[in-house]
Formats: C-alpha cells, sequence, structure tokens
C-alpha cells in the first residue's frame, strides 16, 4: 500500500512538472491599433491601456513559470494603417509595477523620482530604488507605409529588382535571456512615435518552448526612450555623458551588459545620418566603442512602397545585341530614402542589442557611463540618440 502511494505520488510530480514545461504561446495584441488619437469603437480591447494619445498600448500578462527556464521568442507583425512615414518603435516589459512605473506617471498617479532624472526635462531615465526603467525586449523601426501603401496606392516607385511590395514586416526576437521578466504577470507595451490618427497595426505573441534552459537574472539599468510624458525628447548627449551609479548587493558571476542604440532626426546632415561613436564605460573601464552604423539599407527596399525616390544618372556596362561588344552607357536609377544608410537601423530594420560580458562583478557601487558626442538639437533638427541598457547574470 505505502508503495502505490509513493508511486502515486511520484506519477503527480511528474505530471505536474511536464506540464509547467509544455511548449505554449501567448498573444499579447492582435489587429491593434496604435496611434495618435482616439481609436475607433470597432478596435477597442478593454485590457489594453493606451498611453499619450494611443502611441503607447500596455497589456497585462500572465504567462506559466518554467521551473527549468525555457527558451522565449518574441514576434511581432506591423502593418502602416495610413502611416506613411519610418518612426522608432520599442516593445519593452515594465517590470515592477508596484512600484512607481511609466504608467503611473502617465496618468499623473505619481511622478518620476528625483534620482531617475538626467535633466530637469528627461525623468524616468535612470532605475532607483523606487523605480525600474523599462527594459526592452525589441528595438524597431517602421518602414514607409508596408501594407497600407503595398497594394499600388503609389506607382511607379518599384524597382525592377521587388517583384512586388510586402503587405507586412515581422520580427523575431529571441529573449530567452530574459525569461526572468516575461513569465509570470508582467506589463507588455510597445511604443511607436507616431503623430497621425490613421497609425499602424500590430501583432504580438510570446512563444515558450518548454525546453529546459539556464535561468538567468535581470537587473533594468537605464531607458531614454521617451515613452510618455516627463520623459523629453532624449537630444541631452550632445551636452553631457550619462552616468548612473547603482549598487549590487552580492557578488555575481557572469555578467553581461545589454546595450542598445540608435541615432534619429538632423535630416541629412543630422545624427540619423552620420557616423557618431558609442562609448561606453563600466567602472571606469572601456567596455564598448563601436560607431552604429547599418549600410545594407537597401535590402528593406520591398518593405517601403512610400519611401521617397530620387532619380540619379549611372554609367553602366551593357552588352550589343547586334555587335556582341560590352558598351558603357548612361542610365538612370531610383534612389529611395529607405536605402540610405542610418546610425543603427534602416526603415523596416529591428536593432540587435550590443552584449558585453563584465564577467563576475563584486558587491558595492558600480557606475556605468555612456558617451555619444551626438549633434545639438536645433530648430527643425531634433537630433537625438534612443539608448537602453540592463544587466543579465547567473541565477
Amino acid at each position: 500500500m505505502k508503495k502505490g502511494g509513493l508511486f502515486l505520488v511520484l506519477f503527480v510530480i511528474t505530471c505536474t512538472t511536464a506540464i509547467s514545461q509544455k511548449a505554449i504561446q501567448k498573444k499579447v495584441f492582435t489587429n491593434q491599433l496604435i496611434n495618435f488619437g482616439k481609436p475607433d469603437s470597432t478596435n477597442v480591447d478593454p485590457d489594453v491601456i493606451r498611453l499619450q494619445g494611443g502611441r503607447v498600448v500596455l497589456k497585462k500578462v500572465t504567462a506559466p513559470l518554467f521551473p527549468n527556464g525555457t527558451d522565449v521568442n518574441l514576434k511581432m507583425v506591423l502593418r502602416s494603417n495610413g502611416d506613411k512615414w519610418d518612426k522608432s518603435g520599442s516593445c519593452f516589459v515594465v517590470t515592477n509595477p508596484e512600484l512607481i512605473s511609466i504608467i503611473d506617471a502617465s496618468k499623473g498617479d505619481k511622478k518620476f523620482p528625483e534620482a531617475s532624472f538626467i535633466t530637469e526635462k528627461h525623468g524616468g531615465v535612470l532605475s532607483t530604488d523606487n523605480y525600474k526603467a523599462p527594459v526592452e525586449l525589441l528595438r524597431f523601426m517602421t518602414p514607409f507605409g508596408v501594407g497600407y501603401y503595398s497594394d499600388n496606392k503609389v506607382k511607379y516607385r518599384r524597382p525592377v529588382y521587388i517583384p512586388k511590395w510586402e503587405k507586412e514586416v515581422v520580427w523575431n526576437q529571441d529573449i530567452s535571456h530574459l525569461e526572468e521578466i516575461t513569465t509570470g504577470t508582467f506589463y507588455v507595451g510597445v511604443f511607436i512615435d507616431c503623430w497621425v490618427k490613421k497609425g499602424y497595426k500590430v501583432d504580438l505573441s510570446l512563444n515558450y518552448s518548454g525546453r529546459a534552459k539556464k535561468k538567468q537574472k535581470v537587473m533594468p539599468l537605464v531607458n531614454a526612450i521617451n515613452y510618455v510624458k516627463g520623459q523629453g525628447l532624449p537630444h541631452f548627449f550632445a551636452e553631457k555623458a550619462l552616468e548612473f551609479d547603482f549598487k549590487l548587493d552580492k557578488n555575481i558571476k557572469n555578467a553581461k551588459l545589454h546595450y542598445i542604440t540608435t541615432g534619429h532626426g538632423g535630416h541629412s546632415g543630422g545624427d540619423e545620418f552620420i557616423k557618431i561613436k558609442n562609448s561606453v564605460y563600466f567602472n571606469t573601464k572601456l567596455v564598448l566603442d563601436t560607431i552604429p552604423w547599418r549600410d545594407d539599407c537597401a535590402s528593406f527596399r520591398r518593405f517601403n512602397p512610400h519611401s521617397g525616390v530620387w532619380i540619379r544618372k549611372d554609367s553602366a556596362y551593357t552588352r550589343n545585341r547586334e555587335t556582341k561588344e560590352r558598351e558603357l552607357i548612361e542610365i538612370k536609377e531610383r534612389l529611395a530614402s529607405s536605402d540610405l544608410s542610418r546610425s543603427n537601423w534602416c526603415p523596416g530594420s529591428k536593432v540587435e542589442p550590443y552584449v558585453v560580458s563584465l564577467g563576475d562583478l563584486s558587491k558595492g557601487e558600480q557606475n556605468l557611463k555612456i558617451r555619444i558626442p551626438a549633434t545639438k538639437m536645433e530648430k527643425g533638427k531634433a537630433n537625438h540618440w534612443l539608448v537602453s541598457a540592463y544587466l543579465t547574470y547567473d541565477n
């Protein structure tokens, strides 16, 4: 009898563990409007929190806890709902909603802690004891009008090497190292720097494989994205470095710094289109010294039906059908705005974090410094840099 009882207990435990480790998908947003203005009555999800006129949407998510860890993959699908411009975008997690959060600050329920400010216009940038900066799951850039303008609303802009305009853009991001803050109960948000009523439509899902994976801890550090009121456009890098002092309560092993950065604004001579070095220091040591840059933007042309196009003269060799000889002739080619190289992004691309191994860290005071010799913001030239950073380390 006792042996049978023991067998039953072991069987129940085994089944429970198996259930908690099975693959699942959590659909967060489906055809969700992100815009500036009131949504259509047919597009209102009562569980969605809309902030800043609809430019930020958040939803409370409850996912299983995986005792043995799991792979986590984020999938986002975006379609223009009429907005034809390239816009900055961010998918993020509010990790500690019981503390002060951007939700509280946006609604006016609470103010950002004084220690979270970089300047008087840039609050909620630095994590504090009672406020944790949002952690970015995905940085992305909307393309020029994908979907809405893909049915030839804009004629004569498609180059011959593009068979058709894509109907949507899809981004997949492995966020397994963020399993700690994407299981249990948390808030997922999406921000698009949209200023028109038509805006965009997004689908967002989190996919958990259930495959056992080593767990990691996550520590939010800084996030300079202007999600809500009180977080001005982050142009302060032109005047000062971002410095953040924080304390570790214990020694940690295998620490890694995750750093996301993109430059914007200023038109042709601004930080979006010029190469500027990002220097990141940890405890006074230079750990990352790089120029964030993308020169493969032409490969995203099929996602950008509404991109502005210029005609450029060029020369090309061609073979004369009659003489069979090669001839150098003058041609005219399209050059699209979406083809131009940019500061770590392309219209329609996601942005990969820089990951820096810091090794083992001793408890006590720590310092992070980010220096970007940015171009000053002027009237009509909104130069700014969107940066965020967090730590992961062994559980």
